[in-house]
Parts: structure tokens; C-alpha cells; sequence
């Protein structure tokens, strides 16, 4: 089952919108959730699980960032961006009120409708689940239209971990939730060690299971691996590729991997079209 392109796509798709700063949340030491509202001629924007936007920093430049809110509130945006350079510095500075520049939404969605009936999967590493937590919504509010729903969550350290209120929200609905870090603290007493790790924790019928992942592209690769050796079918998994991408329209080719553009084939792809490209160093 393939990823689809998405119903939903920007209307004028070089043209950034202005947004407003509503809110500012300081999720770790590096990593911020801006909440954004229309600013005077932008419209609401409505989404779909695994689609990202270009966040322009007036002055600096823009970013891809995937969409972290609910796809079912238009009336924001919601973005979780960690600081690791010029344009993602800028923008985890702003403060509410600020101007933010918007295009999108771009790429492909988390195919989440498509499992109704089936066991979902859904592993996340570091920031990963920033991406992953618009389907973990849709998961959640439409919970007895699915099986067995996992979610296995690790990052470095405790300190690292995301959206705590989400991770027991996510319990009270019936999600299965692990988390683990890799360099545990005296107070820390979940598990130790890497995503894959948790996969023998997880209650779900491989033969009737898809996955979602979004991570590092080593902790993607692992995990997909321990859940095809788990039994399921390579075609049921789908992983996440944001990298690289500069226009995410398909003109600079900053994103091309392979024969793909990530921008415009992607960002959410089955793992069969991945499982090789990813694994080659120059690419």
C-alpha cells in the first residue's frame, strides 16, 4: 500500500502566508512548539497526518517543518522545531505576536484511514514524533475503529522527551505506549535502551499490523527491520524522509535521493521504496 499525494495543497504554493505567534512552548532545552493563527490575509489551513510546511524567518531564510498539531483544529498551526541552525534558531526565538511566514501544506500524508480494522505501529525516535503526532491524534479520537495501537518512543535522555500531557492522554485512550532513553538519569525508571528494543513489549498482530516511523534514518532502518524479522509486510510499513528540502515545490533539488524528490514523492513513503536508497552513504 503505497502513501498517496496529498487532497490538500497549498493554493499558491511559492507564496508565503503571514501567520501570528500565538503561543510559545519550550518543550526541552533546544526544542520549541510554536502555536500560529492567520495573520491578515491567510486562511485557515487544514491538513493531513504527515504533511509539513516552509516556516520562513523574515531575514533569515526557510525551513521545512512538519505539521504537529491536530488535523482536526484548522483554526491553527502547530510546529515543533529543534534549534540546530541559522533559520531553526531564529525561528525558536520568536515570541508571541511575531510574524511568521508560511507555505504549504506540501508532500504526503501517513496513510491512517487506510488501517481501519488493522493493528498500527507507531515508533518514533528524538524529535520523530513531532511528525508522527497529528496520526496519534487521529489514532486516539477514532480509536475504535482500530486494532492493537502502539507507540514506541525513545530519545537520548529523559530530559529529551516530548509531549508528556500527549503520552498519558494517548494511554487514557487505549494506546499501548513504551518509552525509552539511551544514557538514563539516577531518577529515570523506565526502560534502557533503543527504540527496537521495545518491539517485544508490543501487543499487535504482525500478518494484520502497518507502522509508522520517523526518526534518524539509522533508527528508521533498524526498526523496520526488527518489524519485517517481527512478520510484517514491508509493504505496511512507511517511514518519514524530511531532508534536505529548500523549494518543496521540486525546483532546487536539494531533496533529490535517488530517482525521488522528497518534496514533491514524499515526505511519507512505503518502505520498500526507501529500504535501499537510504542505506547507500553518498546519497
Amino acid at each position: 500500500m503505497e502513501s498517496r499525494r496529498p487532497e490538500t495543497v497549498a493554493a499558491e504554493p511559492l507564496l508565503p502566508q503571514p501567520w501570528i505567534v500565538r503561543e510559545v512552548i519550550r518543550e526541552t532545552g533546544d526544542v520549541v512548539t510554536l502555536s500560529l493563527q492567520p495573520g491578515e490575509g491567510a486562511a485557515a489551513m487544514s491538513f493531513g497526518p504527515g504533511q509539513f510546511n516552509m516556516l520562513y524567518a523574515f531575514g533569515v531564510g526557510e525551513v521545512p517543518i512538519s505539521i504537529s498539531g491536530d488535523p482536526a483544529d484548522a483554526s491553527r498551526l502547530i510546529h515543533t522545531i529543534r534549534d540546530v541552525g541559522l533559520v531553526s534558531r531564529a525561528l525558536c526565538g520568536l515570541q508571541p505576536g511575531a510574524l511568521v511566514g508560511v507555505r504549504g501544506p506540501f508532500g504526503s500524508r501517513w496513510p491512517v484511514e487506510d488501517q481501519a480494522g488493522h493493528d498500527v505501529v507507531v515508533a518514533a525516535g528524538g524529535i520523530g514524533l513531532a511528525p508522527l503526532r497529528p496520526a496519534l491524534y487521529h489514532l486516539a479520537r477514532h480509536r475504535a475503529r482500530y486494532g492493537n495501537v502502539v507507540l514506541l518512543y525513545g530519545a537520548r535522555k529523559p530530559d529529551e522527551l516530548l509531549f508528556g500531557v500527549e503520552l498519558e492522554a494517548w494511554r487514557q485512550a487505549g494506546i499501548q505506549v513504551e518509552v525509552t532513553v539511551d544514557h538514563a538519569d539516577a531518577a529515570w525508571r523506565g526502560n534502557l535502551g533503543v527504540v527496537t528494543t521495545l518491539i517485544r513489549h508490543a501487543r499487535f498482530t504482525p500478518e494484520k499490523a502497518a507502522a509508522f516511523i520517523c526518526g534518524p534514518e539509522v533508527m528508521m532502518r533498524f526498526t523496520a527491520a526488527a518489524l519485517e524479522e517481527r512478520g510484517m509486510a514491508p509493504e505496511r510499513l512507511f517511514i518519514s524522509m524530511e531532508r534536505n528540502m529548500k523549494c518543496a515545490v521540486g525546483f532546487c533539488g536539494h531533496c533529490q535521493l535517488g530517482p525521488e524528490f522528497i518534496c514533491m514523492d514524499g515526505p511519507v513513503f512505503a518502505w520498500p521504496r526507501m529500504r535501499r536508497l537510504i542505506a547507500i552513504r553518498e546519497l
